[in-house]
């Protein structure tokens, strides 16, 4: 059975397609896939596209049409918690949408007709993945640095929260995570889309995890220097990261 990598946009994906054995291009519902072998297992890359919806989308046609064991989401997002640095690297332990608001009907952020405000990553695909982080940063040596860091990048395990918008105003992360932070939420990070994939997976009872690296710090910096962190670094962790996860994944 397959294993899909799942990513927001094609920089984030430029190294494993170009490692990628045996692809075949198939295009359904508007999205292009690739399925071939990748590191000896037998993989679908694709692309969710950006937010909540696409993102489902996307999932959806994974497991429906291409009948995948499991979804690992690589990508990356803005660095709100305490800590997170640019050049960082998140493995969500779980998921919040931090748009969702059905008060007073239902606790805020809590989607209706699920348990809690959290939707949970699979915990033994996120320790797998959580192993190859750590094993990429200890072996990486210097290939990860980049101007953008001020130190090595470290590993953070946690919380992460999607919704729809791209967030570039400190002001407006600080509004986002310190509701969270006291409802007993410790947000790490945010993007766009992890949190409609972790909720499909739930629903098919599907294995999934994800690992962002930390782009920005979510404030008025984060438009200028994406498109450069997406190309120079974003694509090498993504590349190396899937590399070893499949490497230890059984097949």
């Amino acid at each position: 059975m397959s294993t899909a990598i799942l990513s927001a946009l094609p920089e984030e994906q430029s190294g494993l397609l170009a490692s990628l054995e045996q692809g075949q291009r198939l295009v359904h519902a508007g999205r292009v896939f690739w399925q071939g072998k990748l590191y000896g297992h037998s993989v679908v890359l694709a692309l969710s596209g950006i937010g909540k919806v696409a993102a489902a989308t996307t999932a959806t046609v994974l497991i429906e049409r291409f009948r995948v064991a499991r979804i690992v989401f690589t990508g990356v997002a803005g660095g709100v918690g305490d800590g997170v640095s640019v050049g960082d690297i998140v493995v969500a332990q779980d998921y919040v949408q931090h748009d969702m608001d059905v008060s007073p009907l239902f606790e805020r952020w809590r989607v209706p007709g699920y348990d809690g405000v959290r939707l949970p990553c699979d915990p033994a695909l996120t320790a797998i993945l959580s192993e190859a982080v750590s094993a990429c940063l200890i072996s990486a040596g210097g290939h990860f640095d980049h101007e953008f860091m001020d130190a090595a990048p470290r590993l953070h395990r946690g919380l992460v929260a999607s919704g729809d918008r791209f967030i570039t105003c400190g002001e407006v992360a600080r509004a986002l995570r310190d509701p969270l932070v006291a409802a007993g939420h410790d947000v790490l990070a945010v993007e766009m889309e992890g949190a409609a994939v972790a909720q499909v997976c739930m629903d098919y009872a599907l294995s999934f995890a994800a690992v962002r690296t930390i782009s920005d710090r979510a404030d008025a910096t984060a438009h200028v220097d994406f498109p450069v962190f997406m190309q120079k670094v974003a694509s090498r962790y993504a590349e190396r990261i899937v590399r070893e996860l499949l490497l230890n994944l059984k097949k």
